[in-house]
């Protein structure tokens, strides 16, 4: 497949409105089959609008594209018919077992071979030991694999999920992150959105709003290149000094990672010798590291125009 053919999400413009105010601002996203997108940004940025949107369950203010080849503003409910969405909160009936959700769904939505299918999907997501204990007193991360088995019943083409791994351990997270990737590997494609750096390391590219705008997009390394940043590490005493001297002036920002400072810039200027230009005799070690995803998702909210 080439070109259109080849994306399962090609929106444009697309916004949303409650009350007189945007919430997302002409947005354009591109994931291409078989692709998982990270979908980062801030609290109240706009991502679970947007996916819901995506999904159908939304309709857009403005804008225009196609999911899974469907019009997104004519075409919602075949779109929602091959789509699995993953709702930030747990959703199923936390009275019934593993099983018994996953059957209830099967016999709602009329599919054939509803035993079989549950049965199937029991043994794909590692639940089928599980299948008869009460969904309620499941853990974090096993309620987790319940809705992803959930949002898999109907065999989707496209699974949006809105922060899946909020408040799961960082095993579960592994397991569920490895489950998704084996789910692309057999071509289907995923739109998750994540607050966590280490996952969005995981996705194949990556897009980045704040106050409802598209900030970036593109690859880990093209989201890195295209901020043009420049990053220092700071080791030494009283680091919160450090902080307080970029304070000063607005080429620097400064931010503490464990026992030491990331201090990044998108100016020319060295950050070791503008140190040394104000504090000549300073006790502090600098030197230059790579930009990580962490600086320029900072530094993007950082710079934001909030919507409010």
């Amino acid at each position: 497949m080439n070109g259109a053919a080849d994306l399962a999400i090609d929106v444009r413009g697309l916004s949303k409105q409650f009350d007189g105010r945007t919430v997302v601002d002409g947005i354009d996203i591109q994931v291409r089959r078989g692709e998982i997108c990270g979908f980062l940004g801030p609290n109240g940025s706009g991502k679970t609008t947007t996916i819901r949107m995506l999904c159908g369950l939304l309709q857009p203010s403005a804008g225009q594209g196609h999911c899974l080849g469907f019009d997104l503003l004519t075409q919602s409910r075949q779109i929602k018919l091959r789509t699995g969405y993953m709702t930030q909160k747990f959703g199923l009936y936390e009275d019934l077992s593993i099983e018994e959700n996953l059957r209830f769904i099967a016999e709602v939505y009329d599919m054939p071979n509803e035993r079989e299918l549950v049965r199937q999907t029991l043994e794909r997501l590692g639940l089928h030991e599980r299948r008869q204990q009460l969904a309620g007193s499941l853990s974090g991360g096993w309620k987790q694999r319940l809705a992803l088995a959930a949002c898999l019943l109907h065999d989707p083409e496209l699974l949006l999920l809105d922060e899946p791994t909020a408040g799961v351990d960082p095993k579960a997270r592994r397991d569920f992150w490895h489950q998704i990737h084996l789910l692309a590997a057999e071509g289907l494609t995923v739109l998750v959105s994540t607050h966590y750096m280490d996952e969005a390391e995981r996705c194949h590219r990556l897009a980045y709003i704040s106050y409802g705008k598209l900030l970036t997009a593109g690859t880990t390394q093209e989201v890195i290149a295209d901020s043009k940043l420049q990053t220092w590490e700071v080791t030494g005493p009283q680091l919160d000094r450090v902080i307080a001297l970029t304070a000063q002036s607005e080429d620097w920002m400064a931010v503490p990672f464990g026992a030491e400072i990331h201090v990044s810039s998108v100016s020319a200027q060295d950050f070791g010798a503008w140190l040394a230009g104000i504090e000549p005799h300073h006790p502090w070690q600098v030197r230059p590291i790579p930009t990580g995803l962490e600086d320029v998702f900072i530094h993007l909210s950082r710079h934001a125009q909030d919507n409010f």
